[in-house]
């Protein structure tokens, strides 16, 4: 398996190569030359399979180098500590709806289905190579917590944790700042989610300094983060008939990693019929599956911190193939997105969307709305996120099948989901005291320099 740039001037790329780079050095993401394929018979046959053995078998194809055996033992070792043993349990909601809980990890977010096995990848490819890394990321919220319960005490890993100070949840940020492990490094960074992001992958593009510290990536730019991904969508699609039965998804999104997931499992032939792309407030991607246009405007703090954000990162995966995999054309589109803050798609590229994609905007009112509304029916707290994809999925397909992706525990956000249905959400008792435990970060500005400065100050050598 081979693994091509986005932007086409970047070398081609192993796994384990794809796996330690995480950003390509044309400032592209990678994907691979071509998509794996399963057979309807080879859908089948995950039929009834535990979550981590057909994790497994999907992802084998993927990763070259590994056998098969040495990729089941990660899997189940990575999957064995959910809270549930189904891992990623569906729920039923009516004849038509279902959610798939993607919360039972360690951090509470769906971000552990891939993180747990990511840590295990990262440490299997290290002592192999005899190397060690340091991994930067930027993260809206989920992304992490679950990155640094995966990489915490690890030996030839440094980690540091570029987050919005002030816009997400105390919870989400605890989770962060009360793991005091010698690697584990928080930063608070005056600006957005978008000024976060934009660090990170400006210190990646500093090919010296990327070079310097062995820098690595664990936010969605690495491709290993959105494959591990794929399964739940094969998984809970087979659970409810496929292939022999169709069904659609509803994802809430910010940086477009888990939806493009759902995109990569239609491509390696899961029957699909639509995936719904569920916003917030921050909606530029709703408008661009509306006109063909993606401009950037300003981000508005929401009750759903983790879709808070104007430039998706992962959206140039998709480009990339609606532009025929035609790496000038993302090129284009990127500098037009930086020095005009937009750009606009042809409208057969949009039609081609369409057919797959379709998109809804759900306002702060009516994502309380539905929070309480589906307490009331149903008894289940939903977090903001969730609730952002359920009131699309319903407004969007009424009559399914939809399968609304659950994105995180309601107790990250416990002042929300109070505020709409009168209850407020408990933490699981690991995380029970996470309010009288010791924090450590650092307030940095939003300055390339003062970030890089601070980073060779810590990492260990």
């Amino acid at each position: 398996m081979q693994y091509i740039s986005t932007r086409g001037q970047a070398p081609d790329l192993t796994f384990g190569d794809v796996l330690l780079t995480g950003l390509a050095r044309d400032g592209g993401l990678y994907v691979p030359a071509a998509w794996p394929q399963l057979s309807h018979d080879d859908l089948r046959a995950l039929a009834g399979l535990p979550y981590a053995d057909a994790a497994a078998r999907i992802l084998l194809p993927f990763m070259d180098g590994i056998e098969e055996d040495e990729l089941l033992a990660m899997t189940r070792d990575a999957y064995g500590a959910f809270a549930d043993p189904g891992v990623v349990p569906l729920r039923q909601l009516s004849d038509g709806h279902w959610l798939l809980e993607l919360f039972h990890g360690p951090t509470l977010a769906f971000k552990d289905v891939a993180m747990q096995l990511l840590g295990r990848l990262f440490d299997r490819e290290l002592a192999r190579r005899k190397q060690r890394v340091t991994i930067v990321g930027a993260t809206s919220g989920d992304t992490g917590s679950a990155a640094i319960e995966a990489c915490r005490d690890r030996e030839a890993i440094d980690i540091f944790i570029l987050y919005p100070n002030g816009r997400v949840s105390e919870v989400q940020r605890r989770q962060m700042t009360t793991v005091l492990s010698d690697n584990v490094h928080n930063i608070a960074i005056e600006g957005t989610f978008d000024d976060c992001q934009a660090l990170v992958k400006a210190a990646f593009n500093d090919l010296a300094f990327r070079d310097e510290i062995a820098m690595s990536a664990v936010n969605s730019i690495n491709w290993a983060r959105v494959v591990a991904q794929v399964v739940y969508y094969i998984t809970s699609a087979v659970a409810l008939g496929a292939p022999d039965r169709r069904v659609s998804f509803a994802v809430p999104t910010g940086n477009f990693g888990c939806v493009f997931a759902g995109y990569a499992a239609r491509q390696m032939g899961l029957p699909m019929d639509k995936l719904i792309v569920a916003t917030n407030r921050n909606d530029i991607l709703h408008r661009f599956f509306q006109t063909g246009a993606y401009h950037m405007d300003q981000v508005v703090a929401t009750q759903s911190p983790s879709m808070d954000i104007q430039v998706a990162s992962n959206f140039e995966r998709l480009l990339f193939d609606l532009a025929g995999r035609d790496g000038a054309v993302v090129r284009q589109q990127m500098q037009a997105l930086a020095e005009q803050d937009g750009f606009e798609v042809t409208p057969e590229a949009l039609a081609q969307a369409r057919q797959l994609f379709l998109s809804h905007r759900v306002d702060e009112e009516t994502t309380t709305a539905t929070i309480g509304e589906v307490y009331r029916e149903h008894g289940i707290a939903l977090d903001p996120h969730s609730a952002v994809g359920l009131r699309a999925a319903r407004d969007l397909l009424p009559k399914g099948p939809v399968i609304t992706l659950s994105t995180a525990h309601p107790a990250k956000f416990p002042d929300a989901v109070e505020k709409a249905c009168g209850q407020r959400p408990a933490l699981p008792a690991h995380l029970a005291d996470i309010y009288e435990r010791e924090e450590r970060y650092t307030v940095l500005p939003n300055d390339l320099d003062a970030l890089q400065a601070h980073i060779r100050g810590l990492r260990r050598t």
